[in-house]
């Protein structure tokens, strides 16, 4: 019930998200609109996961090895993805040649909706689907459940940033730039 209630409360439109745990009581706090950056050496690896793409072919985790990888968690379903799915894809389109990879990653969603959504905002980069939320529960460490959420991975495959909510493009780029200019 929590899980379902922190995916809900993930996809508003900038209300925040639900914090329940502060004795039991229910209480709206602040999102993380920049994310929380994790110092190199807290950083833990990443789980690994496979699935299909909703283009039909295999996705496993370990072809982001050895690149900054963006892992974004989203629905079809959700405004907030409506919002920064353009702003990833400018992004990508910016920084595909630099050793950074994206992955989507489409929970609790119809494929047929899906590939619409990738197709009308003209995303380029690849999505899993995971209907289940099968790789989000994987994430279970980070708020991967809560949508959208989206999680930097450094060229180690730990996890070097995580945000709850809907990222502004000069924060993912900064992020980026930080991940980058890591040796």
């Amino acid at each position: 019930m929590l899980a379902a209630l922190g995916a809900l409360a993930g996809c508003t439109t900038g209300a925040g998200a639900v914090d329940v745990a502060n004795g039991g009581e229910f209480r709206f706090v602040a999102g993380t609109p920049a994310g929380k950056v994790i110092p190199a050496g807290e950083r833990a690896a990443a789980p690994a996961f496979s699935g299909t793409l909703l283009d039909g072919g295999d996705f496993d985790s370990s072809s982001l090895a050895g690149d900054v990888a963006v892992l974004n968690f989203w629905g079809s379903w959700c405004a907030p993805c409506r919002v920064e799915t353009p702003q990833f894809q400018e992004v990508y389109a910016d920084v595909q040649d630099d050793g950074v990879q994206f992955l989507g990653l489409n929970v609790k969603d119809v494929q047929q909706l899906a590939t619409a959504f990738v197709e009308s905002k003209g995303v380029t980069f690849p999505s899993l689907f995971d209907p289940k939320g099968e790789v989000a529960l994987a994430f279970r460490d980070y708020p991967a459940t809560a949508i959208p959420s989206t999680i930097v991975l450094d060229r180690e495959g730990r996890v070097a940033a995580v945000y709850t909510g809907e990222v502004q493009q000069d924060d993912l780029r900064a992020v980026l730039d930080l991940a980058l200019g890591e040796d």
